[in-house]
């Protein structure tokens, strides 16, 4: 069946400085599971954080789903992620010693289950994101210009 993108944070590759990616199952209900189905979801403003041992994903907006009726669960809800113990370890660790963030990068179907991919990152500042945004300015202008001159 494959991989099935349903929502990617563009804002964490613009307001960080991506380090190391990690793959996350997370704890849904079932009428969660039909609303991402159907693509409503947006994990721009969510944060991943520790808590009691565990990695808990924050500010992730799940849509209700029409036909939920009473099932529906509250829609911005704190939700556990699915990760090996030296993984949450390994995580936390960089976190309290290095200054890491992390954030979800994207979720995604992988064949039925559902997968978030969390990223280890370190904060932009504003020079460093205009600095990004001038290389990749140059990048285009110059593919641009190699369009035109193979013509």
């Amino acid at each position: 069946m494959g991989i099935k993108q349903i929502a990617q944070n563009k804002k964490a590759y613009h307001d960080y400085f991506i380090e190391d990616k990690y793959e996350a199952g997370i704890e849904l209900s079932g009428t969660e599971v039909k609303s991402m189905r159907m693509g409503k979801v947006n994990i721009k403003d969510s944060y991943i954080n520790y808590r009691n041992g565990e990695m808990f994903i924050f500010g992730m907006h799940i849509s209700p789903y029409e036909k939920g009726n009473i099932f529906n669960k509250d829609p911005i809800r704190t939700r556990r992620l699915l990760l090996h113990k030296r993984e949450i370890n390994k995580i936390f660790g960089l976190m309290q010693r290095q200054g890491y963030t992390v954030v979800p990068t994207s979720c995604y179907f992988k064949d039925s289950l559902v997968k978030v991919e969390i990223a280890l990152a370190k904060g932009k500042k504003l020079y460093d994101k205009r600095d990004t945004e001038a290389k990749k300015s140059a990048d285009r202008d110059m593919s641009r210009a190699l369009r035109e001159r193979n013509r």
